[in-house]
């Protein structure tokens, strides 16, 4: 199944390099057609280094077999230069980070075909967290079992109501109202989605004036979580559950730090595929990298160390990408 972002927007992690050169496709204008020699994939991976040509391989060398085609890999420097890959014809296809996808949708006419899966989920939500519940906190704090590692954390307001969380978003962001220019609040760089644009938006919504905030800032979703429970912030925002992180090195964190928020929900990144790719050729690359985790058994492994993920889905959820868009327009300087 594809699905046309044209008509909203887009987003997730990313492909290869400026440094690769073009791949020699010609340019179809879309429509079934004769298919290039060779397509380039431009991504930011997970692993550095010399791991990466033995970690991009295995990907590269399934699609050129199934495809009749050679499929390249190179490397982006970040996530933006993924667009500029894709816009420059030196990419055909990225896997990217949804604000990259829906900048390649708009400026470039790309298609997001797929999205990227974390834990089962295509998105996620950012978590309020404090370690004063007796002032954000309207019910009692119940626990619940983080999926991914087991632990057991804690949250009120109704985010989480089961035994085992789900990190489903919005929920208890009235709460966030009760912030003021007094409150020592932890936030990440601006470009961050969980730690500070999402989080930045609910506030306003909710009547806070962030112009005046006190902000504590902090690099990485860990360190926002200590700067809650060391008490150097009254409040912090990071993803869900960054809390999980720090167990180690502070395990009394996932108790005494309560998330009493939700934001709405951040989508994950996904793959985008140039316009100038012929539609049958599109198609059967959403095809072979939807199934790819399943096609092998080192596939899922690779997926895995290369990008972080678990799966990819052609359930693209492009309002979640529009959305995306909106918000990062509240932020373009």
């Amino acid at each position: 199944m594809r699905k046309n972002l044209l008509t909203t927007s887009a987003a997730a992690l990313a492909l290869l390099s400026i440094v690769g050169c073009s791949s020699g496709a010609t340019d179809t204008g879309g429509g079934a057609g004769d298919w290039p020699e060779e397509i380039t994939i431009s991504l930011v991976p997970s692993v550095e280094g010399e791991d990466l040509a033995e970690a991009l391989d295995p990907l590269t060398s399934y699609l050129s077999e199934e495809l009749g085609i050679t499929v390249n890999g190179v490397v982006a420097t970040d996530y933006a230069a993924t667009v500029e890959a894709l816009g420059a014809d030196q990419a055909q296809v990225i896997i990217t980070d949804a604000g990259s996808l829906y900048q390649a949708t708009e400026q470039h006419g790309a298609e997001l075909i797929l999205r990227d899966v974390r834990f089962g989920a295509t998105s996620y939500s950012a978590i309020a967290m404090t370690s004063n519940p007796d002032t954000y906190c309207e019910d009692e704090v119940v626990t619940a079992a983080y999926g991914a590692t087991g632990d057991e954390l804690s949250y009120c307001n109704g985010t989480e109501t089961a035994a085992e969380a789900t990190g489903e978003g919005p929920a208890g962001v009235e709460a966030l109202g009760k912030i003021d220019s007094t409150t020592p609040v932890a936030l990440q760089a601006a470009t961050s989605p969980a730690g500070y644009q999402y989080p930045m938006v609910a506030m306003r919504e909710q009547g806070v004036d962030t112009d005046s905030l006190t902000q504590i800032p902090v690099e990485g979703n860990n360190n926002a979580v200590l700067a809650v429970h060391n008490g150097d912030a009254e409040v912090g925002f990071a993803f869900w559950d960054a809390r999980s992180s720090v167990i180690e090195e502070a395990p009394s964190a996932g108790e005494d730090t309560v998330v009493f928020a939700y934001t709405e929900m951040i989508p994950n990144g996904g793959i985008a595929v140039s316009d100038t790719l012929p539609d049958d050729l599109s198609a059967e690359l959403t095809t072979l990298m939807d199934g790819y985790a399943e096609s092998s058994d080192e596939a899922g492994d690779v997926m895995f160390d290369l990008v972080g993920l678990s799966d990819w889905t052609d359930e693209t959820e492009p309002e979640q990408i529009a959305r995306y868009g909106e918000i990062l327009e509240q932020f373009a300087q």
